[in-house]
């Protein structure tokens, strides 16, 4: 018998604050289209009313959701870490990579075809970069850090949140110039591997950012911390 979800939500608490304590509620703000990774801070029902959506509406669904589902991720911060790196990291590593070559492979094939993304290469190239350049960062340096259980990382979380919000801008830069991910009529296999598998790392990058702004960093730094070393609240 499962228990309803009621308390554990309310217009008033973050998207993020929900999507931390609540196993489930990513999915229902992805139906919905609630950012709740890179404006995880903003509250439930001006997130509704940014996006358009009946705010009654998406209550109803977290309603529906049992509170003893199972958790999306490890509740020890060093197995979240770990966690964080094989699903997120080496995955992104390797799809990119093969993202960027069936994205050439399709902007050259269907050169003649107005419909073609242009410039999805390039744009999942950068994304490409600028990802293996703030993976590394948390590698090298913020993750052992919290291994370690060190104090301290306002700072480095900040600057961690503030690349996330460029991430962020990126995915809608990639759903723009896709149409959401809609093939045109007559698609190649190519091309709807192609945008089957950019879909699947947009999901992808929403969840892992979730899990770092919503659950991981503020195990280690206050809402009041970030605002303090960045002079403005993360969205």
């Amino acid at each position: 018998m499962t228990t309803p979800a009621n308390d554990l939500f309310a217009r008033n608490r973050t998207v993020g604050e929900i999507a931390a304590s609540l196993p489930g509620a990513t999915e229902v703000f992805r139906r919905f289209g609630l950012d709740f990774c890179c404006k995880g801070n903003v509250a439930l029902d001006e997130s509704a009313r940014q996006r358009g959506v009946d705010v009654s509406e998406v209550e109803q669904a977290l309603s529906a959701l049992p509170v003893d589902g199972k958790a999306e991720a490890p509740s020890a911060t060093v197995e979240l870490i770990d966690h964080i790196l094989a699903r997120y990291h080496e995955v992104h590593r390797r799809e990119l990579r093969e993202l960027v070559e069936l994205a050439r492979k399709v902007e050259k094939v269907h050169a003649g075809n107005p419909a073609v993304p242009r410039g999805l290469a390039d744009l999942l190239d950068h994304t490409r970069q600028e990802l293996e350049q703030h993976m590394a960062k948390e590698e090298l340096i913020l993750f052992p850090a919290m291994a370690k259980a060190m104090s301290g990382l306002a700072a480095p979380i900040a600057r961690m949140r503030h690349e996330h919000d460029d991430h962020g801008q990126t995915l809608e830069a990639l759903e723009a110039l896709t149409h959401d991910f809609t093939l045109p009529s007559g698609a190649c296999r190519s091309w709807e591997a192609l945008y089957a598998g950019a879909s699947k790392f947009a999901d992808d990058l929403r969840q892992h950012i979730h899990l770092e702004n919503n659950i991981l960093f503020p195990r280690f730094a206050s809402a009041d911390q970030l605002a303090q070393q960045t002079g403005k609240c993360c969205r």
